[in-house]
Parts: C-alpha cells; structure tokens; sequence
C-alpha cells in the first residue's frame, strides 16, 4: 500500500498523532504498525489470574500493543519539563508545556470524569524535604489509573480508526528509502511492503534497538544516553499517605554522600501493585496503580533509581542495564524480592522469613539477595536515599519494607533531530521516548502531536 504518512509504533507518540491527524480531519493517508495486540487483546495473564509468573509471551502485552507500554501502567501523566525529557530543547519551554496541556485537555475529556490535578508547586513537602537534604522537583500531576487510563485510550482508538489504518501484530523489520522518487519502503514481518512519503518512528523503550539500527543504515548521528538501575520499594500506604495525599507523586531527588550519585524516586504509585514487565526476554519490575477503590491495596510502592551513563570506552549504557537485569533473572528466574532488614544484615530473604513479613507483597517474586546483583555503589547510594526518606516518612526504614529487582529504565541513545523531530535523513522523523528525548506519558503524547500537526501543513 501507499501512505503519505507511516507512523512505526502505537505508544503513546503514535496514539496521539493519529488522534491529531483525526482531528484535523487531514487529506493524508495514514498508516501505523505495532507489534502488539490491539487494545481489547491486551490481556497480561499475571493480572488476569491465569499464572503466577512471566511466561514471555511474545509480544508482551504489558509492553507492545495500543497505547505502548504506558497503557498498562497506572495512567499517571506529569506536566512538567523539569523532567521526563528534554522536548523543551527543541520547541521551547512554553510550546512544550501548552502541547501537555493540551495532551491533558484530550485525555479529560474522553474521560468524562472529574479528576484532580495535584500540584508540587507552594507544596509545605518541598520545604520538609529541603531539610533533610532532598529536592522535590516541581510538576502538575494527574492520575487516571490503569484501569481508567485503558478506557480512555479504547475511545480514542474508536475516534481515530476510520481515519488513520491501524495494523497489529505486524513488526516493521526493514526500512529502504528511494532517492529518485523520494520515498522510503518499509518491509513487515509478514513479507509485505508498504511505501510513504513521510515515515515517522514511534516505537518506543522497547524499540530502541531497532531505531538504534536504522539511523545506523541511514547515517544518522546518535549520541550516548543513560540507563536507570535500582529497586522497587513496596510498602503500607500509610508510611506515605500524608504525601501521596497531597502531592500524588512526589519526585524527589537525594545526593548520596558515600559515591556523590543522585538518587530519584520514580513512578510513586499510592495503593498500588508491583507487577513484572518483559522487554526483549528481560524480566524488570514496575509498579500500578488503580482508580477504583475495589482494586487497590494496602500498599504504596515507588522506585529508586540511580542514573548511569559510560563514555570511553564502554559507551551502551542499556547493554549494561541488560546485563544486571539478566543477573537478577538468572537468580531468582524472574523478579527477585528482599526485606530491608535483611539486607542491611547482609542476609538473604527466603520464604520462612518473608512468612513472618508485616507487608504483603502484591507481586509473586522470588526472595533472595540483591546485593548479589546490584552493583555497590548503586546499591549503597539507595541505602542511603531510604534513610533519608525515613526524615519525611518516618516507616520507609522499616525492617518490613519490600525491594523488589530489578528495576531498570532504558533509553535509546539519542538521535539528532531539528525543531520538527525530523533527521538529519529528509521527512524521517523520530518521537517519542524511542528517540531518547521523551521519558514520559504526557512529553512522549505531546511529540505526536507536534509532529502531526507539522506535517499536517
């Protein structure tokens, strides 16, 4: 088939180009491929009740499909450029913020239900945190839940599927471009070619290896980006519900004095679940959270994150991400969970000691030891950031608190692009977190939209 635009990958870049496309009633012809299922297949077999564990189911539903990998997760969108990416760099602070807004304006309204914007702005918490070495970074925050956040996105799917033609379940595998008749060729899985001429890559955390290999074959520069190592802390509600009550997500980043590492809360989910993700065969860990009150738990969990990023020699910080995660699964055949307390024993949790446990966990994980997979430093620097947390939730150092591992955020390195997102390879455009300058929902919404809207003139 012919197409003007083809979109490569239906995340959260992807959904909200071709919603923009759809509302500005465009002459385009559109297309968008993702290897994932649409979004009433996707069905997570841990959360549905039939296993126990990740059976890898190719593709993984918590990852691929419509929607990407933030459909599943607890429909939390920050508006801030304080992070979650660097989009600003392109288009400018002020136009970064009205498109999340704007992203925010859609995703009420398909809703149609009230929900609260918190806010860490005037917050008594930034001054709480500030005495005790930690910084609350400043942002608006609006919580969906899973189980919201997947109703809107069915609505905007029906608004937007007569006019962009959406397939799933189809890998794009190949792309060529044609100099003569300026157009680029992509090849499926399926053995068929479809032909554009304006190709936009939208594929994702889980793609970036992929879009690593096709700026290579075109020559596109790409610089080194980092990769995210730590735990997910899981916890009783009540240790942070005079945060989470307030503020929702609190963002606070810690300096650990012992190697000078920045340290970062990450995706605080208050009456949440922990659950297990597969990216490429890898087992990590994540968190969830739900709107519906008969869905939630007792528990809060959240990650602590410590960032790396390698120059000379060794420059692939996600091959190093890999390589830790890997270790985790070797050891506990999946996600691996451990009491604080033991761990400051130096001690390894096993299932007589996790019986005797306060905090029910809400993931089936292995109990053993981390610190026969974290590296040192980042595993002292997390140390180090819980006791600080202990200042402004006194119960996070509890000995009963949970850590789960791995948790690990990959980006793809980050690819050169103009004030459009295009590359330096004519009318091919990279967006969204696969591209290495969003890392959230409401940034990565945001790109697809700018975009569309630019070749929409």
């Amino acid at each position: 088939m012919n197409y003007d635009v083809i979109i490569v990958g239906a995340g959260a870049s992807g959904v909200f180009a071709a919603y923009e496309f759809t509302k500005l009633n465009t002459d385009l012809k559109v297309a968008m491929f993702d290897t994932g299922n649409p979004i009433d297949r996707r069905i997570c077999p841990i959360k549905a009740g039939v296993v126990e564990n990740c059976i890898g189911c190719k593709p993984c539903n918590i990852m691929n499909g419509y929607g990407g990998a933030g459909t599943l997760s607890d429909g939390k969108y920050n508006l801030t450029t304080e992070f979650g990416g660097t989009m600003h760099e392109q288009i400018g602070r002020d136009k970064a913020m009205d498109l999340m807004r704007y992203v925010d304006d859609v995703l009420c309204h398909f809703d149609g239900a009230p929900s609260k914007l918190y806010t860490t702005s005037n917050s008594a918490l930034k001054t709480t945190a500030l005495r005790h070495d930690l910084h609350l970074l400043d942002a608006e925050v609006r919580h969906f839940g899973t189980d919201r956040n997947v109703e809107i996105l069915k609505k905007i799917f029906d608004y937007s599927k007569d006019c962009v033609t959406m397939f799933f379940n189809t890998t794009v595998i190949n792309v060529t471009y044609d100099n003569d008749t300026a157009t680029y060729t992509i090849t499926t899985d399926k053995g068929d070619t479809h032909t554009c001429k304006h190709l936009v890559l939208a594929s994702g955390r889980s793609g970036s290896k992929w879009i690593s290999k096709v700026c290579a074959s075109f020559g596109i520069t790409t610089t080194s980006n980092q990769v995210d190592i730590g735990v997910r802390v899981e916890l009783p509600a009540e240790v942070f519900k005079h945060i989470t009550d307030d503020v929702y997500e609190s963002k606070l980043v810690y300096q650990a004095k012992s190697y000078n590492e920045l340290v970062r809360t990450f995706c605080m989910n208050p009456y949440g679940q922990v659950v297990a993700e597969n990216t490429n065969g890898i087992i990590t860990v994540n968190g969830h959270a739900y709107a519906d009150p008969k869905l939630q738990s007792r528990n809060t969990n959240f990650a602590l994150l410590v960032s790396n990023r390698f120059t000379e020699p060794f420059k692939d910080s996600n091959d190093y991400g890999e390589s830790i995660a890997r270790l985790s699964n070797m050891l506990g055949g999946g996600v691996l969970l451990q009491r604080f307390g033991d761990l400051k024993k130096g001690q390894r949790s096993n299932k007589e000691r996790m019986a005797r446990c306060f905090t029910v966990p809400t993931l089936k994980a292995t109990p053993g030891d981390l610190s026969l997979v974290l590296p040192k430093r980042q595993l002292d620097s997390i140390i180090e950031m819980i006791y600080a947390l202990d200042q402004i939730a006194p119960g996070t150092a509890n000995d009963d608190t949970l850590l789960y591992g791995v948790e690990v955020k990959f980006y793809n390195s980050k690819v050169r692009v103009d004030e459009h997102f295009m590359t330096e390879q004519p009318e091919l455009y990279v967006v969204g977190d696969g591209g290495g300058v969003t890392h959230s929902l409401s940034q990565a919404s945001a790109c697809g939209v700018y975009v569309a809207r630019h070749l929409n003139k």
